[in-house]
């Protein structure tokens, strides 16, 4: 008897996901428990167990397709399939009108009028791929449509001078994320110099984002309204200071979290801050060290660009930059000198946070930054 596993509801609020990987192939024989697939979450990813014991008869969804909750993965043992994928009987009516009408002089073949046969997983894809079901020819039983019939379809039409790679993984959540970020947040960005002089010569071997953690959380303390998260028509004003520090990986941007930053030393932020993101680049992270930050900061050494403008990582109401940093002219006591001289840049969510609430705060940063205390 045949087997049809659906992807599971896998809890906090999640309503569909994609398939990462397949640990199996059509054809292999798997035990009960034993792995099965992956799937890629917006929060994690998660390998399932097989909840049966058989042969696997069929793979329905290919790796980097996403899913809802309910839809039939894979079937295990039978003769692969799936009950929605039976052909559909023709009703009486339609078959007695179709006859009539082929019937009468002049009249289209019958063929002509009939609707498409094509199962609704194939009308999704079609739909995803953006190709036409009524332009095809089905190659399957009663000239039903299938899978194959439509991916051909869209490969003839694509381009023989491009190649197509479908968002998948980290790089589609990202996708995912900075759309409605972009789409739904009114964002301004402010940019101040910054002398890091000083600071240089007090560093010794730390790195500078342990002092601009340390700043921001002072600067978060002195203006709360940038602390925030916005959730439909509320503000949550935080009373932790949970700091995402964006990290740069293979697969993308990641943006792990530093807890309690302000009960930290500037030794711990640092130890910290590499731990996070060490865990980013192996992908060894818990799904609750990707979650929950109130601000986040992001530091791009060397590659940060004179100054750039981050989107503000929704729900939260703004994001802290920091820029490269080099020897440039300035003026000191009258006179020109080269200093260490950086930018750095507040994007904010004007809908809560004001223009000049946003540069007090940078301002106030860069004064913590430019008379440090360690």
């Amino acid at each position: 008897m045949a087997y049809e596993f659906k992807l599971p509801d896998l809890g906090e609020g999640l309503t569909e996901g994609e398939v990462a990987r397949w640990l199996v192939s059509e054809g292999q024989e798997v035990a009960e428990d034993e792995p099965l697939v992956e799937i890629q979450t917006d929060k994690t990813t998660v390998e399932i167990p097989s909840p049966a014991a058989g042969r696997v008869t069929r793979i329905l969804v290919e790796e980097g397709k996403v899913v809802p909750v309910g839809t039939v993965l894979v079937v295990i043992g039978g003769d692969g399939a799936v009950a929605d994928e039976r052909p559909e009987p023709e009703p009486v009516l339609e078959r007695h009108a179709a006859e009539a009408v082929s019937a009468k002089p002049g009249a289209e073949p019958a063929g002509r009028t009939a609707r498409v046969r094509a199962t609704p997983l194939v009308r999704r894809i079609a739909q995803d791929l953006g190709v036409a079901l009524e332009s095809i020819r089905g190659t399957g039983p009663q000239a039903q449509i299938t899978e194959e019939d439509v991916r051909g379809s869209a490969t003839s039409a694509a381009p023989e001078d491009a190649r197509r790679e479908p968002l998948r993984g980290v790089r589609r959540l990202i996708a995912e994320h900075l759309t409605r970020a972009h789409r739904e947040v009114p964002a301004v960005t402010v940019v101040e110099e910054c002398d890091f002089t000083v600071l240089d010569g007090r560093r010794g071997t730390r790195s500078y984002l342990p002092y601009l953690l340390q700043a921001t959380v002072s600067g978060l303390q002195t203006y709360p309204e940038l602390n925030a998260t916005l959730d439909g028509d509320e503000i949550v004003f935080w009373e932790r200071y949970d700091l995402g520090v964006a990290v740069q990986t293979d697969d993308g941007l990641i943006v792990p979290v530093l807890r309690s930053a302000d009960e930290r030393s500037l030794d711990e932020l640092e130890s910290e801050a590499k731990r996070l993101a060490e865990g980013a680049r192996d992908g060894t992270l818990a799904p609750e060290e990707l979650r929950g930050s109130t601000f986040t900061v992001t530091s791009a050494g060397r590659l940060g660009g004179l100054f750039a403008t981050p989107l503000v990582n929704h729900p939260e109401v703004a994001i802290l930059g920091l820029h490269r940093i080099g020897e440039r002219p300035a003026v000191v006591g009258g006179e020109i000198v080269a200093r260490r001289i950086g930018w750095l840049s507040c994007t904010f969510d004007h809908r809560v946070v004001d223009g000049a609430r946003a540069s007090e705060f940078l301002l106030s940063v860069i004064v913590r930054l430019q008379e440090p205390d360690g």
